[in-house]
């Protein structure tokens, strides 16, 4: 699995420690930046990467900021990226299970890197269960912005 990362300066921290981590797992990252603490915006770079994990259908992505509330809304404005905010370990296990998500959102302003890395690993370790979640998961790739 390809894993496509990119933070703005709200996050620069902290996509550092969980690339760090995850090297040590021999994941296939591609680090989309920002790579110095400078001020940026992120809406770009929520566009970048959730448009390479929707080319991509076996990549993931990971958004990082001061609360990943900015870049989960920016994400979630490319036609099939699933992006969700999380911050603890039982909504990263749902947000795969239940939800397919394909970008992970976080928040450093909100959570440490310890429990970071921890929500990481799960989020990529859940497979999604399909079953009823797969008719739910449809419904949002196939919803188009109207009433039906």
């Amino acid at each position: 699995m390809k894993l496509f990362i990119g933070c703005d300066h709200g996050g620069y921290q902290l996509k550092n420690e969980i690339i760090s981590a995850l090297n040590k797992e021999q994941v296939d990252i591609e680090d989309l930046g920002i790579h110095e603490q400078v001020s940026t915006d992120y809406g770009p770079i929520a566009k970048h990467v959730a448009e390479l994990v929707v080319e991509d259908s076996d990549a993931r992505g990971i958004l990082i900021c001061g609360t990943g509330i900015g870049m989960s809304m920016m994400a979630n404005k490319v036609r099939g990226a699933r992006a969700a905010v999380v911050h603890d370990t039982f909504s990263a296990e749902a947000t795969r299970s239940h939800n397919d998500a394909n970008i992970l959102c976080l928040g450093e302003r909100v959570i440490g890197p310890g429990l970071a890395i921890k929500i990481v690993e799960t989020w990529l370790q859940t497979p999604f269960a399909g079953g009823r979640h797969q008719r739910r998961v449809d419904y949002i790739k196939n919803y188009e912005g109207k009433d039906e």
